[in-house]
């Protein structure tokens, strides 16, 4: 008889999802160790799931909704661009500890390996973001909190790909290397100061006061 998966359940396997898809991508990763890894057995994945792509979707949504969720409420709730920013990079440390496997697996994402799915990723991980940044920009715009007339769509382009860039140094190990050859070794020793000198950059390209 199957075990039938609660709210906590589901989540526990969609975490395990994650993990395993972060370490391996989508092709090798594997669906039996995902299943002893969440204490389920594979028979009830694929009750649940068509297949092992139908489930890494699965995971991607599901980790989705937490980083939606929060940077919604930063900027639902912050009336300054720079104090939206600035939460929005304390944030991403905190998930960086947190949920590093997230930003992994969306590393793993860009790769060629998932390319038969790149206009559905894409979409489903990007379209909610840039409509987020974008109003953002609008709004600071119209506010009088940014001197330029910048295209807000592609302000939030060029803003996007910054952070995404930092989240993935504090991530992936690869870009932790390349940041601490840019940055100096001590680098991930003072975040303070990686956090103040982003704001400092995109305030002044973008012209933020």
């Amino acid at each position: 008889m199957y075990k039938k998966m609660d709210d906590a359940s589901l989540e526990a396997l969609l975490e395990a999802g994650i993990d395993e898809f972060s370490k391996k991508g989508l092709d090798r990763a594997n669906i039996n160790n995902i299943a002893k890894s969440a204490n389920f057995s594979v028979g009830v994945i694929y009750k649940y799931y068509e297949n092992k792509d139908k489930f890494f979707i699965a995971c991607v949504e599901h980790s989705l909704r937490l980083l939606e969720g929060i940077m919604t409420e930063i900027l639902s709730n912050e009336e300054d661009i720079i104090s939206c920013i600035s939460l929005l990079i304390d944030k991403l440390f905190e998930e960086s500890e947190n949920h590093a496997n997230y930003y992994v697996m969306y590393n793993e994402i860009t790769s060629q390996s998932c390319s038969r799915y790149a206009e559905e990723l894409a979409d489903k991980i990007e379209t909610s973001t840039a409509h987020i940044y974008e109003g953002m920009f609008e709004r600071a715009q119209k506010k009088g909190q940014m001197k330029t007339d910048s295209d807000p769509y592609m302000c939030a382009f060029y803003f996007d790909s910054l952070l995404m860039m930092l989240q993935f140094s504090y991530s992936c190990k690869y870009y932790k290397e390349r940041m601490k050859i840019f940055c100096k070794e001590d680098v991930f020793d003072n975040p303070i100061r990686t956090k103040e000198s982003f704001l400092q950059f995109v305030s002044g390209a973008l012209g933020l006061n």
